[in-house]
Formats: C-alpha cells, structure tokens, sequence
C-alpha cells in the first residue's frame, strides 16, 4: 500500500525566499484585515482596489469602478500623498486622510523592482472612521499638543518675568490626573471658570487638589503672565495676617522693616491671588478683605495712603462655608462675594477608576525625587487602594505609596505590603474593591439614571455588545455587523482595561 507522500512544512533559509515568503504574507494579512487596498503605476494612475475599497467609491464620487480605476490618483482621491511616496520612495507609515468619503488612518508603502527602482505604491485603509474609532487618541494628542503649547507659554513667560522677581504657577490642567466622569467634570468647570475674571471658590476635602487646580485656573486664564500668590491662611498666626496681605509701611512700628514690606496684595497685582483654607480667616480680617475686594484698594499697616491693586482672587476650603455663616463665624456679605464661580473638587472615594493613573504619576513622581525605577504595583495592590476611604484622599494615597516604595525591596509591590502601612498608620484596610465610580445601581430604583449620561451610555454599549457576543458565540466579526460598527471599533471597546471586566 502506497503511503502518500509527507508535505513539506520546511520554512526557506535562503534571503530572497524568506523575504518573499514575508511579503506575501504581508500582502494576505492587509488585504484580508484591512480596510481597503489601492494600487497606483510609476504614473500615479490607479491600476487596482480590492473589494473592501470598492464600498468608498459612491462617496468619492464614483458610481462605477472603471470611472475610478485608470485615472490619475489625484483626481479620483482628494488629498492623496501617493505622489509623494512615487518621488521620494519612502514610506508614510501611519497618516490621517479626511476627503468626501471621510476620514481614515493610512499608509502607503513603495513598491520597487528587483533593480531597487519605485515601480509604484500601495496605499492601505487601517481605519475607516478615523474620527469615531480613534477619538481618544485624537483627543489625547489634541490635549498632548494643548498642553505642550501652554507648558512652552508659561516657560517664556517665567523666563521673562524672572528678572522682576515674579510668581508663577507650577501647574497646568494635566497635572490634574484623572479621567472619571468626576475628575472631568471637575476639570471641565475649572477651564470655564479660568476663562472668567470673577473669584473662584474651590470647595473640597483636604488633599483632593484644591491648590493645583487654583494653580491650572491661573495658568489658562488671561493673567496667566502674571504673578501667582498664595497664602495659607491656617498657617499665618492671627496677629501677622493683616501685615501678610496687606503689607507694612516704613516704620509702621517697632521692629517694623526701615523700608516696609509689601503685602500679598501687592505682590499679586496683575496676576491671581491665592487664598487657602479661607473658611479658618478670622472675624476681624474678613471686613477688611470684603473691602478690599469691594474697593479695589489696601491700606498698609502705619499708612494713610490707599494702594490699588488689580488681582483675581482664587480662594479654597475644606471647610463648610455655609454652616460657618449660619453660625456666625464667616461673614454672609464676603461669603457671596467669593461664592461666584464654586467649584467642587471630588474626593478620591468617588474617583476610584483614576486610582491606577495616580498611582503611575505619583510613582513617576517618586522616582525622579529619588532617582529609582518607578515602583509597579499587583494588581491585588491595586484593588486593595481602590477599596480604602481615603480621608486624607491624594495626598494619604502618596504617602502610603511613598512608605511602602521606601520599605520594599522588591520590584513589584503587593497587598500585604500596602495593608502593613496602612495598620501601621492606624487605618485598618478595607476589603479590596474593583476600580468603579459607582455602586452597580438598583433595577428598580430610578437613581440609576442619576449619574453621568456617558457613564450610562458607556454601560449600555457594554451590555450590547457582551449580548451581541454571546448569540454569535464570540465571532467579533458578526458582532460586528449586528451592532452596525467596524472591527476596530468593536476590538477598540474590548481591549478597554474598564470593559474586559464586565464584557
């Protein structure tokens, strides 16, 4: 009985077939995976589209494929850079084309003969709608480019108004860490309230961000090119604060400084004025700060000779202000003076999913102070921080993560070594928790449609697409279809760090 004859699986040793052999595969993986190939001559005629590129032609404008095919590349295909690539021979990797069919992420590739010369190239679709499947790396590099043009800002700024001796803020939006529906929300009303000269008030717990916010205001508002100053009303005995903001004249009294000294007010103007912990000013003082704030003008202490100045006040507590006026110990008139544009900074508790983030910024943070590797934490480590209060919020996140870095001598850091800093510390760890905002809500309560509407929407797409899933039993590419979305859309939800746990 003849036995038939073993095929040959052996791979090619020599250069050109391994090469060959790449490009061939190369070639079945764009075709098949792509979104549409397009094949253009040394002339920058199109001479073929495979069948995923044909669903573009009506919106191009072109009913039938010979009215596309053949012609000039440039004619049939607005904004092409396939001329490019024919004159330089070098490829453009990745690329965004927006034209009437709309907008796609590309690349296009020299093709050459075995004399090494361009011969054509390929054109290939990795994307169709670009401006939907990749929103958040748009976004992202929208924002990247956003910041990096107000960090280059603020260094000109700082280096021109070093030479005056002039305050600066450190901070900008992005230092602000966190995309929760809480922390954009927040972030969100502070950018509005920057593009205001009316006082802010920043209401929130201790070590939630207040004075980095007041910081980021500053920084993207019209003053920017101004001084910031700050003052920590709770950390200036009673009896100095007068003399703090608002400076003192030549020998105003014994001790006093021959020259005077300047107050706060003064060393803010044209800039902003920070006031933390505003609820904890004494009585005495806030008549003098309302009228101030109402005149526009200060009197140093031992002067009868009114200053003006021109600041933007920014103030924040931790306290409530409402209960201190109800109770007489805050002033209702200077209350809604400063109570124009409230802000609320949100604890930490309600932010969970931003604890992975912190926990990277701060580690960076860390590591340059310290000048280690980053610290990397378990992902029981990370559940453990998820699951905890947080009083001291932020700042008893950095200084549990600071401990346990100093204490380990591992690369990688785990629960039991989180939860021996928090005991002793005098915090006993609560249970683990998943990295959520939100209680899963009640099916018969309406408060489950009392929260952030992208939350909800994000939830349902979440539940249709785990349904979708289910009944075509795991087949992404049917899933697709059904739900009316792309593959890369469809990949881009599933490979979600926040959707992997519920899908």
């Amino acid at each position: 009985m003849d036995t038939p004859p073993a095929r040959s699986c052996a791979l090619p040793r020599d250069a050109a077939s391994i090469l060959e052999l790449a490009a061939r595969s190369m070639f079945d993986l764009f075709a098949s995976a792509s979104e549409g190939m397009l094949l253009v001559d040394r002339e920058a005629r199109v001479v073929w589209i495979n069948d995923q590129y044909r669903r573009f032609l009506p919106a191009l404008g072109f009913p039938r494929e010979e009215d596309f095919v053949g012609h000039a590349v440039s004619d049939v295909v607005q904004n092409t850079q396939m001329h490019q690539v024919l004159r330089s021979g070098k490829p453009i990797l990745i690329d965004l084309l927006s034209n009437r069919a709309g907008t796609f992420v590309v690349s296009r590739i020299p093709l050459r003969d075995e004399a090494g010369e361009v011969i054509g190239a390929l054109g290939i679709v990795l994307f169709d709608q670009a401006s939907h499947n990749l929103q958040p790396l748009i976004a992202k590099f929208a924002q990247m480019q956003h910041d990096l043009h107000e960090a280059q800002r603020q260094l000109a700024d700082k280096k021109a108004a070093s030479a005056h001796g002039s305050r600066q803020s450190r901070y900008t939006f992005a230092s602000f860490v966190g995309t929760s529906p809480a922390a954009v929300e927040v972030k969100r009303q502070a950018r509005r309230a920057a593009q205001s000269g009316s006082p802010v008030l920043l209401l929130g717990e201790t070590g939630t961000g207040k004075e980095l916010l007041a910081h980021a205001i500053h920084a993207a508002s019209g003053r920017a090119s101004g001084p910031f100053v700050s003052v920590n009303i709770a950390a200036v005995p009673d009896t100095l604060l007068e003399a703090e903001f608002f400076g003192v004249a030549p020998g105003a009294y014994t001790g006093a400084e021959r020259k005077g000294r300047v107050g706060k007010f003064k060393l803010a103007d044209g800039g902003t004025l920070f006031l933390d912990e505003i609820g904890d000013m004494p009585p005495g003082l806030q008549a003098k700060l309302l009228r101030a704030l109402q005149e526009g003008e200060i009197e140093p202490l031992g002067s009868n000779k009114l200053v003006p100045f021109d600041v933007r006040i920014i103030a924040a507590t931790s306290r409530d202000l409402g209960v201190l006026v109800r109770e007489g110990r805050f002033r209702e008139d200077l209350f809604y003076r400063l109570h124009v544009l409230p802000v609320r900074v949100p604890p930490l508790r309600v932010r969970r999913s931003d604890i992975p983030a912190l926990v990277e910024s701060l580690g960076e943070d860390l590591a340059l102070r310290n000048g280690t590797a980053p610290p990397e934490l378990a992902p029981d480590a990370l559940a453990l921080l998820a699951g905890q209060p947080w009083r001291g919020n932020i700042r008893e996140l950095r200084n549990v993560l600071e401990q346990a870095v100093m204490r380990s001598d591992a690369s990688t850091i785990d629960a039991e070594q989180l939860a021996r800093v928090l005991r002793e510390a005098g915090v006993e760890p609560a249970a683990p928790a998943p990295v959520m905002d939100h209680p899963a809500p009640d099916v018969d309560s309406e408060a489950r449609y009392l929260r952030p509407l992208a939350e909800q929407v994000a939830e349902l797409e979440r539940k249709a697409i785990a349904a979708a899933l289910k009944a075509h039993g795991g087949n992404k590419l049917a899933t697709a279809r059904q739900l009316g979305i792309s593959r890369a859309t469809l990949y881009e939800r599933l490979e979600n760090p926040d959707w992997k746990s519920a899908i």
